[in-house]
């Protein structure tokens, strides 16, 4: 039997087995992603922000201190309910359970934060979400993507090859790049 992993019934389960089932609220390497993401922004302060495939919201709580408004959905209602409780003081922050690419809030966003989930889509899938993304870009849109560089048998593409699918993208110009031991970091903003 093959596993979709890339489901929700996936996510339930792992969310059911373990409430962090990929240590974001505690694992050394995620808390020092996170920094890198928040350091790698170019604007001190965004207007409105969206975070697809959100998890426990450990990184939402992080945005919120640097956006005005902040929309985030994950697949999982395990995770939103998480996440929800974890950003409950935070009145603009909205988390709700959706899934890329249906549920992509329609407004206007000046950041698009795109952290750990490219992997779970095949590519030419990866290529149209990016393509409807483009459409919820703002002028002068900040898009930044995080992905881990190892290899899971749950992930669709590795995370360089999501970096390399999102680079191909003429709309887009590479601003920023990091490239750590164990995640790649870019930067882009719309043309």
């Amino acid at each position: 039997m093959i596993t979709n992993t890339t489901g929700r019934a996936f996510f339930n389960g792992k969310y059911k087995r373990d409430p962090d089932p990929w240590n974001f609220a505690s694992s050394s390497y995620e808390l020092g992603r996170y920094k890198r993401v928040l350091q790698a922004l170019p604007r001190i302060r965004y207007k409105m922000a969206f975070e697809p495939g959100c998890s426990i919201g450990v990184l939402t709580e992080q945005l919120a201190s640097v956006c005005d408004a902040v929309e985030a959905i994950d697949i999982s209602p395990i995770a939103v309910d998480q996440a929800i409780r974890r950003c409950s003081r935070l009145p603009h922050v909205h988390i709700e359970r959706g899934a890329l690419p249906k549920n992509i809030p329609r407004r206007k966003f000046d950041l698009i934060v795109f952290s750990e989930i490219g992997y779970y889509f095949e590519p030419s899938q990866l290529q149209s979400l990016m393509n409807r993304l483009m459409k919820h870009m703002g002028d002068n849109c900040t898009f930044l993507a995080s992905h881990w560089l190892g290899s899971s048998p749950d992930h669709v593409l590795s995370g360089d090859q999501v970096h390399e699918i999102i680079l191909g993208i003429d709309e887009l110009r590479l601003e920023h790049a990091e490239r750590h031991a164990a995640f790649r970091l870019e930067r882009w903003t719309r043309r």
